[in-house]
């Protein structure tokens, strides 16, 4: 397109975001008003896309991290012919694709966005695709506004990308200056981002983002730089185009009043279409080996009855195995890769791992770029340090992503290190996420069955592992269904159902033992499905035993009492139930002394058993 006519185009663009805006009576025409001329020369000269086929594998990819500009996105897919002047107007309607932050229900979205500093972050993810693994030519672009570069995970991300020298990753930074409610940090000075993101190795153009011709040049010279990520500051004004509204505070993420008019002062409504660049042929070399269906995973770790084995290391060389016969696995790792045992998939398959450094929020936008792209990630680190990602994983559920997450060290079970290492509200956050998994394995054959389950699941998956040694109570043949249990203990006078999970199932089966030789018979069932939670085991139990006690290495919110509990909320009758849980405050101890103050060891859960039978018989 000559000058003239991208220009235009971007007039078209900031045109129909006012329109959409204006019918759906909400949404950010301002924010996109000001990045309409660099969706346009983007889109025309720059993008290579087959709109027809957005799976294909070439495919450059755009990640629109300021999200809220959302009808920027909606007319560009108009002037790339993907969406029609009707589904256009419904822009933010019940049952409509164009919702008011994109989502992956459109197939021209990767991930989903909006909530500020992913965008770059998510893309990291998709650029070491391009560049380690899928090996095609493909570039990722990602348009943020000026405001979320002061999320703290912008700037993980610019130091991993520049680590990779991620020279097929563009950043362009929308420089207007203004936020949500006021003028952003740095205003127009496009020198204070500049001098930030050289001192981390990228290359950065600044540009008039309003100049068409140096738009162009800019994109130019990013695709033509090596070796390290570009980054492209667009100076430009808010609501640009429309004299009542340009760079004027107070309109963020409001209609333009009288839009109408402000159309009819953009040149009105157009119809340009944009004949984007097809991708280049190109296919990403086949995995090798082969993908195979999880459930038929050769060569996982097998672990005799009675060994002790941590749940950690089983999952290391379970991981092992699962990438060994999957090849679209990935592992991340934030740097604890000796503690949470993933070390061993990085010296078998060093092309696939990803180590993110202490930087939990890039780990798990890494993990996700990756599952956009088609592969199966799995990112690991302290249970403890997953709450820093946790908007990360609730944004993936967003993205319909499918991505694995694996939490080691969890509960006061570590010992000696003390709280700040402690996982205790791993298992509350991670239920709470929509459509996710959540397991909790206490033994090594366990774990290694459900870490190649991971693989085939969708979603969010969530594998809780220990850190110390536990007894291996299971064969290495045994099948643990996800939304299953196992009941370890059971006789057909049990007086009460022991609910545990990963170490405290070990402290439960001591205390039955206890108890049996009191003459109080208990049954005890292995709860290593958390979410989905085995309702018909539980259930049975209950109308049997009439009593219930959960007992869990977490805090008492959100975990395994409330997972059993919520079996029994919808007014039937429910059993008697009582929940121990760590309560107080950890500190510095042995495993062992943890367990004990906490008032989850067997000697607790046999005092509380005694108690309940005792209220019972009264």
């Amino acid at each position: 397109m000559r000058p003239d006519e991208l220009t235009a185009l971007g007039q078209q663009l900031r045109a129909d975001a006012v329109r959409v805006s204006d019918r759906a009576g909400s949404g950010h025409p301002t924010s996109s008003m000001s990045a309409a001329d660099i969706a346009a020369v983007l889109l025309a000269h720059h993008l290579r896309y087959d709109f027809d086929r957005p799976d294909h594998p070439a495919n450059d990819r755009l990640v629109l991290s300021k999200g809220h500009a959302s009808p920027l996105l909606y007319a560009l897919y108009r002037a790339a012919g993907a969406v029609d002047e009707d589904e256009l107007l419904t822009y933010r309607t019940l049952g409509s694709r164009l919702e008011g932050h994109p989502t992956p229900r459109l197939p021209w979205v990767d991930v989903a966005t909006g909530s500020l500093g992913q965008g770059l972050p998510v893309a990291v993810g998709m650029a070491l695709a391009g560049q380690r693994l899928d090996r095609l030519p493909y570039r990722v672009y990602v348009l943020s506004g000026d405001s979320e570069m002061a999320e703290g995970s912008v700037w993980e991300a610019v130091e991993h990308a520049a680590y990779e020298h991620l020279d097929n990753l563009t950043l362009v930074v929308d420089v207007n200056r203004l936020g949500q409610r006021g003028p952003t940090r740095h205003g127009h000075d496009l020198d204070a981002y500049a001098r930030r993101l050289h001192a981390f190795g990228w290359h950065v153009v600044e540009v008039d983002g309003h100049d068409v011709e140096a738009l162009d040049t800019a994109f130019a010279e990013a695709r033509s730089t090596t070796g390290r990520p570009t980054a492209i500051l667009a100076r430009t004004r808010k609501g640009r185009g429309a004299e009542a509204a340009e760079d004027r505070e107070g309109l963020h993420g409001k209609p333009l009043k009288d839009a109408e008019a402000v159309v009819a002062e953009l040149g009105g409504v157009r119809h340009a279409r944009v004949a984007v660049q097809a991708p280049p042929d190109g296919e990403p070399p086949a995995p090798a080996p082969g993908s195979v269906p999880p459930g038929s995973v050769a060569g996982l770790p097998r672990y005799e009855v009675g060994d002790t084995v941590a749940t950690r290391t089983a999952y290391g060389h379970a991981l092992e195995a699962v990438g060994s016969a999957l090849g679209r696995v990935v592992a991340l790792d934030a740097e604890v890769g000796d503690s949470t045992r993933t070390g061993f998939f990085a010296k078998a398959h060093p092309d696939r791992y990803v180590e993110c450094y202490i930087a939990e929020q890039q780990m798990v936008a890494a993990a996700v770029g990756l599952a956009a792209r088609g592969y199966v990630p799995y990112a690991s680190t302290f249970a403890a340090f997953l709450t820093r990602a946790h908007d990360f994983v609730r944004m993936a559920a967003v993205s319909r992503a499918g991505v694995n997450l694996v939490g080691s060290h969890a509960g006061v079970a570590i010992g000696p290190d003390g709280p700040s290492q402690m996982g205790l509200e791993d298992l509350a956050m991670l239920r709470a996420v929509h459509g996710s998994t959540v397991l909790y394995p206490c033994d090594a054959n366990q774990t290694a069955r459900l870490v190649a389950a991971m693989a085939g699941l969708d979603g969010i998956r969530y594998l809780r592992t220990t850190r110390g040694d536990l007894p291996v109570l299971y064969g290495a043949d045994e099948e643990f269904p996800v939304g299953g249990s196992k009941v370890l203990r059971r006789h057909d006078d049990d007086r009460v159902t022991l609910v545990a999970a990963g170490a405290t199932v070990h402290e439960a089966l001591k205390a039955a033992d206890l108890l049996e030789r009191e003459g109080v018979p208990v049954r005890v069932v292995d709860l290593y499905s958390v979410k989905p939670v085995d309702a018909d085991t539980l259930r049975e139990a209950a109308a049997q035993t009439g009593c219930l006690l959960t007992v869990e290495d977490h805090h008492p919110e959100g975990g395994i009492g409330d997972a059993v509990a919520e079996v029994f909320a919808d007014g039937g009758p429910a059993p008697r139930t009582v929940r121990l849980a760590v309560r107080s405050m950890p500190g510095s101890a042995t495993p062992e002394e943890q367990l004990h103050e906490a008032g989850i060891d067997a000697d607790a859960i046999a005092a509380a058993v005694r108690l309940m039978v005792e209220r019972v018989i009264a």
